[in-house]
């Protein structure tokens, strides 16, 4: 898998795996003295802004849907701290990118505009008339003062 120059997202998409980069840091968590001396901790960083892999299209689409996940330069920043093992981080969160590039090129699906049934509507309607002569029989009494 890494070494493919290119990283599949979907069938649209091949981003180089020169544009994408790792760094290593070192990770909490449990492990004992051994989580202070390793960096497992994988960090992966793509800029949308300068890739040449998305055509405009996509650009445009990835850069609407990921907006939050995007900063003012336009990096896309994944952490992965989940293993022990510095390999099997890159392993998921390579996937991981690979999962939001594709969910977020997807296609939304049309609502299909639905209405009330009838039925709904009554019954609706008939709770609040019930409710309402509930509450009205709370009130005084005529001719009791």
């Amino acid at each position: 898998m890494a070494d493919d120059p290119w990283m599949l997202a979907g069938p649209n998409l091949r981003i180089p795996r020169a544009e994408v980069s790792f760094r290593a840091t070192r990770a909490g968590g449990p492990g004992g003295q051994h989580v202070n001396t390793s960096s497992t901790r994988v960090e992966l960083w793509w800029n949308l802004v300068d890739s040449a892999a998305p055509s405009a299209a996509q650009r445009t689409l990835l850069r609407e849907r990921l907006a939050r996940r995007l900063d003012s330069a336009g990096w896309l920043r994944l952490v992965e701290a989940g293993s022990r093992s510095q390999l099997r981080n890159r392993e998921a969160v390579e996937e991981r990118f690979l999962a939001l590039l594709e969910a977020a090129l997807k296609p939304r699906k049309a609502r299909k505009p639905t209405r009330v049934p009838r039925s709904e509507k009554a019954r609706r309607l008939e709770g609040k008339r019930l409710r309402s002569g509930i509450k009205r029989m709370r009130g005084k009494v005529a001719g009791d003062e």
